[in-house]
């Protein structure tokens, strides 16, 4: 049986390890009406040069990884007033939690990214900073959803293109890593295509912070997978790397990678 204690600071038991537990009604209703800390974390995020804790917060059903109604919670270090933040999209699983400074201005952000679970391992992830006094979102991944379009089209000659709309720029894969099987599957012996056949770029499956310039401040670096013929055929990713400009995130560079193959 597992504890999990509760952002009031009492100690519950986590049902889902104990499996007399599942078949109790009264304890099933007992062990969702406490909302858990997932995780937490200590940093100042308000600016005023002390410690704050900041906390994941949700509830977990009994026997199961996912979670929802996923929260938020700011502790301020010098009134230890609770502020709340919440989420567009709270629900999922592996919820995490990342404190650092993503504007630059010595002041520590909030990160969260919660896995949804579709087929296509995409995530939520939202960022918060601590601006005019108040907590406002400065990253969604919805929006960024929305605004970065691709398009992705096999070509002739073992390629496939990908047109990121954004930048109006074009990326082209070499497909020959994928082997002669899944090549002749889809070409003639003359590298021709057997009919036409279109991709796809998902949202977004990953968000990372990186300092890549080693002075304190950290980049976003997105990860978006590239499908072929359907989800699981995957083609590459789509590297993006952006950075605070003062007022929103904007694009640093981007790239296209591919999976190696083995030497035979």
């Amino acid at each position: 049986m597992r504890k999990v204690t509760s952002l009031n600071g009492h100690d519950r038991f986590d049902a889902g390890r104990c499996r007399g537990f599942l078949q109790h009604p009264y304890v099933f209703r007992q062990s969702v009406s406490f909302r858990a800390i997932i995780t937490s974390a200590r940093g100042d995020v308000t600016g005023d040069g002390v410690i704050d804790e900041v906390f994941l917060t949700g509830i977990q059903m009994p026997g199961s990884p996912f979670w929802r109604d996923i929260t938020v919670v700011v502790r301020d270090g010098r009134t230890h007033q609770e502020q709340r933040i919440q989420l567009q999209n709270n629900m999922g699983y592996n919820p995490s939690l990342f404190l650092g400074d993503m504007t630059g201005d010595q002041i520590l952000d909030v990160a969260v990214v919660i896995d949804t679970g579709g087929s296509g391992g995409t995530i939520y992830a939202y960022i918060f900073a601590y601006l005019d006094r108040q907590f406002r979102q400065i990253f969604h991944s919805d929006v960024f959803n929305a605004e970065w379009k691709y398009s992705v089209k096999y070509q002739n000659q073992y390629k496939a293109s990908v047109i990121s709309h954004h930048q109006n720029e074009m990326y082209i894969l070499d497909l020959t890593y994928k082997g002669r099987e899944y090549l002749n599957e889809i070409y003639t012996d003359q590298g021709v295509l057997k009919m036409p056949i279109e991709g796809w770029v998902n949202p977004l499956s990953g968000l990372y912070l990186v300092d890549f310039d080693r002075d304190g401040t950290y980049e976003l670096l997105a990860y978006q997978r590239i499908a072929g013929r359907y989800n699981a055929d995957s083609l590459g990713y789509v590297q993006t790397v952006l950075k605070w400009n003062g007022r929103r995130f904007m694009l640093d560079r981007q790239n296209v990678s591919i999976v190696g193959s083995g030497l035979s």
